[in-house]
């Protein structure tokens, strides 16, 4: 079992920057994968961005170059920095994990999200 909990969500100015934080915990934690998904209202579940326990990262096309995620794997934490946000990067953002299989992310544990919105 794994336990996601995400914080650093709030309200920014398009164009401007944000950073959210996830802290994970339970046994085994190395060997999963990780990412972000977001959920924007009346719309499905995406992907932002996924991290392989070696680091490796996957982008959706709409962030590459804005967006940029670390993973500590000493911490145990996961964090997104967000830069040059849209109103449309509107979203529950929420932190995951879970395997890679045949080249695919598969999340299995999910934090309870955070909210980012960006308005002016």
């Amino acid at each position: 079992q794994v336990t996601l909990v995400e914080s650093g969500g709030g309200l920014v100015q398009p164009g401007g920057s944000l950073s959210l934080s996830c802290a994970a915990s339970g046994s085994l934690l190395n060997i999963y994968g990780m990412g972000w998904y977001r959920q924007a209202p009346g719309k499905q579940r995406e992907l932002v961005v996924s991290v392989t326990p070696r680091g490796e990262t996957n982008y959706a096309d709409d962030v590459l170059g804005r967006f940029i995620v670390f993973r500590d794997m000493t911490k145990n934490t996961l964090e997104l920095r967000m830069s040059s946000l849209k109103p449309e990067d509107t979203a529950v953002y929420y932190c995951n994990a879970g395997f890679v299989v045949a080249g695919t992310y598969r999340p299995t544990s999910w934090g309870q999200g955070t909210q980012v919105t960006v308005s002016s």
